[in-house]
């Protein structure tokens, strides 16, 4: 009986924050920070289009089990509409499919704003990664075919317009998961009888992370020329958050050594004291500043769900 193959790469954990540049799809981004880092696992929480630029939470090995906290994290956008010109996907890579000489006022744009503020009903774009029957439909968008997406629900907590001029109108907007913002713009467009696509889209937030968090790609990149592997990842693995940072909005309970190792066996551990929580459905446990599990408070119990190694 052959040996399981071991991993490639370092068992390293943590969310590198990137400020992904233009032109980089989010895949390509993600599979050159794993190579940078030499990484066993790698994985994104929320694509950012080719097109856009901005905020890509990268997360390594370990780390990769709380992308799903990160993907349910409110995000803002800064954004700029081009008005007269509606596009096949939505920005400025698609194909014209209607124009207008009409061109809106900006008492016009101010007005239809609270429309699209709260729970608003949009259809995805053709060229997005939602699943039609299995495929993707963008997949069936570049074979030719109109795809019929459906309305969803999605939130907008906030959306402001920074600046208007005749052609052009820039706004930021902070909303929820699953939130396209190129069918706000080709929304806003229709609703302003003039049509309109995403001229330019940048992310600067992902909660729980901010913009003080993001690293360049070309600052990694230059690390490169250290010639030494050892003095080389040290300097990348300085740019590591830890992995529980991405957790910080779940309740927090701070355990011992001899707990820790129960809990990352997979076993519960009981709490006592008189201010030990009661009841969470979803928890996180650290010990010595180090993520051991994520689980359920229940019955004067932590019962853990995913564990983390220690390091």
């Amino acid at each position: 009986m052959s040996k399981p193959r071991k991993p490639k790469g370092r068992p390293i954990s943590g969310w590198l924050i990137l400020d992904k540049p233009l032109d980089y799809g989010s895949t390509e981004a993600v599979s050159k920070i794993k190579w940078l880092f030499k990484a066993q696992k790698a994985g994104h929480a929320g694509t950012l289009d080719p097109l856009a630029s901005g905020m890509l939470p990268i997360a390594l090995g370990d780390a990769t089990k709380t992308v799903p906290y990160v993907m349910d994290g409110r995000k803002v956008y800064e954004f700029a509409v081009a008005w007269g010109e509606e596009r096949s996907t939505d920005d400025l890579e698609g194909s014209v499919t209607e124009s207008s000489a009409n061109r809106p006022t900006e008492e016009a744009i101010r007005a239809l704003l609270p429309r699209y503020t709260g729970v608003i009903s949009q259809v995805p774009p053709q060229f997005s990664a939602i699943k039609i029957d299995g495929e993707r439909a963008y997949d069936l968008a570049r074979e030719g075919e109109t795809v019929d997406i459906p309305a969803r629900e999605v939130e907008v907590h906030r959306l402001t317009l920074i600046g208007a001029a005749p052609n052009l109108a820039h706004f930021e907007i902070e909303c929820g998961k699953g939130t396209y913002v190129r069918s706000i713009a080709r929304d806003m467009g229709r609703d302003l009888g003039c049509y309109g696509h995403i001229a330019s889209l940048r992310r600067t937030f992902v909660a729980p992370f901010g913009e003080e968090d993001m690293v360049p790609l070309s600052d990694l990149v230059a690390l490169e020329k250290i010639e030494d592997d050892a003095e080389r990842l040290a300097a990348l693995d300085e740019y590591l958050i830890d992995t529980g940072e991405a957790l910080s909005d779940l309740p927090h309970l701070a355990v011992n050594d001899d707990q820790a190792h129960r809990l990352r066996m997979g076993n519960p551990i009981i709490l006592r004291g008189r201010d030990a929580p009661a009841s969470e459905p979803e928890a996180y446990a650290t010990a010595r500043g180090k993520l051991v599990a994520i689980g359920e408070i229940a019955e004067g119990e932590f019962r853990p769900k995913r564990v983390f190694a220690g390091s």
